[in-house]
């Protein structure tokens, strides 16, 4: 047996007793490095020399404090609640796509409406700028070329007053209906610009709004008069289309067979009946195709142009509202199928007389809820009523609540927004004020001041598309005769016209790869990771497991609490006795025994070495009187055989 294990067995004897049930939180101590698995401790016990122990001693203290530091590392990177992210490609099917002519209604069709209005902006344009217009286009046929404006049968203009600032006055203004110079009362508020400060080359064009009382106004000017011009129209447009029924617009505006001349989709003839009526306010008709109709959803068997979708639109620019829309052409917007399609904010314009190819890569999202991050799987969690009635998106939050918030404060509802029930759209017969109501409201969204953005939150998933787009003239001057004539016999039916390059544009919407991107969150860290990581640490520094953990709590905590509760019960128990016995009278002093020098020590029990520290048995006899005292015979038991010398004998 190797010396080291000898003194082990031999104090391992001689202890008095071992285990949980030791007296002492010392000797508790002493046995568990005895008995542990945790070789760092046990070799501190039964090391041989002083520099030896000391070195144990520091071997085990570093382990211990590197566990305490690699643990709490590993902690505090569990709660940082960091995510991992794995990107995968698979196959994917087509989305759907919507498509709008960006004249929303015929203007052959809305003109009785727009005619006042449209004599009035045309009066103020050739006031203001000195326009007039010549045109030989066969929708003005119908108007009267000897129609003369007169300032003060302007309806429009007393509703909204027209403001010319000039050079240096910004506390006055020329009243564009009247000529006069009036005071500006309110804010001047600048739409570049929080306030506005008046340029000091040119003139600024703006218009008043004003409350119910009129004594809260504000004058909101632009830095171009086509700018102002184009906004003050649209107001009184947006106030004239509200009143308008439904199916009285969808009537004014073009149709499926109007709007599409020719479709392919993978190689495949395709016509008006692949396309879904979708009614925007503010772009009348439009078309989804792909909108999972019969619950199918149509795929595409390659990618690459040839394969995507194909289609010649019609926009026929004469009926164009020269005052509403400045440009020519479509939009295109490519979504979910069970998605709001805003084409008026992430629209894609596509050209006349030109080709339009838009190639797509699809990249899906998906986020981890809470707590990784504030997003929300279907909206159920966010407290705004989503009007729409499509899929939940960070986008139909931020305008259900701004139309919310519009109901509420303005008492009607915006209408290039879809209708929350019971409300009405705004109009000046029911609600006089609701344009500076608006305009207010618009501000305070975009300083967010409404808490909107606040309550407002992302989607855990999304699709987004990639769109590259590239643009060839279309049709080429060599091809254009004949394909124009070819395309005009086929729409004899619906256009009654022959086709003009710039009333037609083509659009190709395709797959670039068939090929899918998805982004998906996992958590950095979980329990069974923190779990795995301690483990390893507390193996790699202490060869400690599952057991010996339990067994360091078992002795640390619920043994050495126990031993400091007995003490504790007998102190107590000895104090309450001392308190409840009897004086007595004090005793004479007794007289004293001799005593042994190497028993004079602490009340603890003996250990194995305090034994052999005994000097031998004196060779006389010891005396009979005074009796010895020995303040360690409640011990004579456990050391009789080696002690058994030192006895009294008894008197003869």
């Amino acid at each position: 047996m190797a010396p080291g294990e000898k003194i082990k067995a031999k104090i391992k004897k001689n202890l008095p007793v071992t285990g949980p049930q030791a007296p002492t939180i010392k000797e508790l101590m002493q046995w568990y490095c005895l008995n542990t698995n945790t070789h760092g401790c046990r070799r501190i016990v039964v090391s041989r020399g002083r520099l030896r122990r000391l070195l144990w001693i520091l071997f085990t203290l570093t382990a211990v404090a590197l566990i305490f530091w690699q643990c709490a590392l590993l902690i505090l990177s569990f709660y940082t609640v960091s995510v991992s992210i794995k990107v995968h490609f698979q196959k994917l099917d087509f989305p759907a796509v919507t498509i709008c002519n960006i004249n929303p209604y015929k203007y052959s069709a809305v003109r009785d409406l727009l005619a006042e209005l449209e004599q009035e902006t045309r009066g103020a344009l050739k006031t203001l700028y000195g326009f007039s217009e010549i045109t030989s286009r066969k929708r003005r046929e119908a108007e009267s070329q000897n129609s003369a404006w007169e300032g003060t049968g302007s309806k429009f203009l007393n509703l909204i007053p027209l403001l010319v600032f000039n050079q240096g006055e910004t506390g006055k203004a020329r009243d564009f209906l009247t000529g006069r110079k009036r005071k500006v009362s309110g804010s001047i508020i600048h739409k570049a610009s929080d306030v506005m400060h008046v340029h000091d080359s040119k003139e600024v064009v703006g218009f008043q709004l004003c409350a119910n009382d009129t004594s809260n106004c504000a004058v909101y000017t632009f830095s171009s008069g086509v700018n102002a011009i184009q906004e003050w129209y649209k107001l009184h447009y947006m106030n004239i289309m509200a009143q308008v029924p439904l199916e009285k617009k969808i009537n004014m505006s073009y149709s499926a067979e109007e709007l599409l001349v020719t479709c392919f989709f993978d190689g495949v003839s395709c016509d008006a009946r692949n396309f879904t009526l979708f009614h925007h306010p503010m772009y009348g008709n439009c078309y989804t195709f792909n909108n999972r109709e019969n619950e199918t959803t149509l795929s595409t068997s390659m990618g690459g142009s040839e394969y995507g979708l194909q289609v010649i639109l019609y926009v026929n620019e004469e009926e164009y509202n020269p005052f509403l829309v400045s440009s020519t052409g479509a939009k295109v917007i490519v979504h979910r199928q069970d998605e709001y399609p805003f084409i008026e904010d992430v629209g894609t314009e596509i050209e006349t007389a030109m080709a339009t190819s838009i190639g797509m890569h699809l990249t899906e999202s998906f986020k981890l809820g809470e707590p990784y991050s504030q997003c929300t799987e279907d909206g159920s969690d966010v407290p705004v009523e989503n009007i729409y009635g499509a899929a939940y998106s960070l986008q139909i939050c931020l305008n259900s609540c701004f139309q919310a918030k519009m109901v509420e404060k303005c008492g009607c509802a915006q209408y290039s927004k879809p209708l929350p029930p019971p409300a009405n759209y705004c109009n000046y017969q029911q609600h006089p004020n609701w344009m500076y109501c608006y305009y207010q409201l618009s501000q305070a969204f975009v300083r967010e001041e409404l808490g909107c953005q606040s309550v407002c939150k992302e989607a855990c998933s999304f699709k987004e598309w990639t769109l590259t787009t590239s643009l060839a003239q279309w049709p080429s001057e060599v091809s254009e005769k004949w394909l124009l004539s070819v395309l005009t016999w086929d729409q004899g039916q619906q256009i009654k016209k022959k086709l003009n390059k710039t009333d037609l544009a083509k659009l190709l919407i395709f797959y670039k790869d068939l090929n899918q991107r998805s982004i998906m969150e996992s958590p950095a860290n979980s329990i069974e990771m923190l779990l795995s990581n301690i483990g390893g640490q507390l193996g790699l520094w202490m060869s400690c497991s599952v057991v010996c953990v339990i067994e360091i709590i078992e002795v640390f905590f619920i043994d050495s609490l126990s031993i400091i509760a007995r003490h504790q019960w007998h102190k107590a128990k000895g104090w309450w006795a001392r308190r409840q016995a009897p004086p007595c009278p004090e005793a004479p002093p007794s007289p004293q025994g001799r005593d042994n020098p190497a028993l004079n020590i602490d009340d603890d029990l003996p250990t194995f070495t305090s034994a052999l520290r005994l000097p031998p048995a004196p060779a006389a006899q010891v005396p009979g009187t005074p009796p010895p005292r020995y303040n360690t015979l409640r011990l004579e038991r456990a050391f009789s055989s080696q002690l058994s010398d030192t006895q009294v004998p008894a008197e003869s």
